[in-house]
């Protein structure tokens, strides 16, 4: 088959949205078209979108194993569920800075908030593991909820710490894959910083709520 190829490289603008705005101007155009011609949308895009096709498989198959994961390390469905609930937060975190700064939803950005949910689930696990074997103790629930915060203060503020700084520089780049490590680095950090204000603060009130109702 014959083919007439048309390039150009997209700036300063998302790519999904400067093919919509091709497809807005060219519907009237390829309306007309005779039989046997078709348009195909291809390079950088098409490579975009299967990779955000096979995301949306892997993602609830992640979420899924994360569960299986949680349930198996906390011993308790409903612990598990808690440390879900609390996930919201952690992506908001990683929301908020990526709209201000006017990123737009790609591969990497989708790729970020996979890392943010193994943050995020990771500290949750050792606070909530921690407040558990405090209760196993005979430790009331709201003094095993303060002194698990206090016992786990250090350690998750360090790794939060230690992962922050590490995405710093590719927050920088300006080599080449710089238009990758910069949605991924900071939609991170964003969620990091809310992540672990959550892990400490909302998580354990609604682990207190919930044991509180429950007993």
């Amino acid at each position: 088959m014959r083919r007439v190829v048309v390039e150009a490289n997209v700036r300063g603008r998302d790519l999904g949205g400067f093919v919509h705005d091709v497809r807005a101007r060219l519907a009237p155009l390829l309306a007309t078209l005779p039989p046997g011609y078709h348009v195909e949308y291809g390079g950088q895009f098409e490579n975009q979108q299967r990779a955000m096709a096979r995301l949306a498989v892997v993602l609830p198959v992640v979420l899924a194993l994360i569960v299986l994961l949680m349930v198996a390390a906390l011993g308790s469905l409903r612990d598990s569920l808690l440390v879900l609930l609390a996930l919201p937060f952690a992506l908001a975190g990683g929301v908020v800075p990526a709209v201000a700064l006017g990123m737009h939803l790609s591969v990497s950005a989708a790729v970020a908030f996979i890392v943010l949910l193994g943050i995020a689930v990771q500290n949750g696990v050792v606070l909530v593991a921690t407040i558990r074997q405090l209760r196993s103790k005979g430790t009331g629930v709201e003094a095993a909820v303060l002194e698990g915060c206090d016992r786990r203060f250090k350690p998750l503020f360090m790794t939060a710490l230690t992962s922050f700084i590490g995405h710093v520089p590719m927050v920088f780049a300006t080599g080449p894959g710089a238009d990758i490590q910069k949605p991924l680095a900071v939609i991170v950090m964003g969620g990091i910083v809310t992540s672990t204000i959550l892990t400490l603060v909302v998580l354990p009130a609604l682990y207190e709520l919930a044991a509180g109702r429950r007993g």
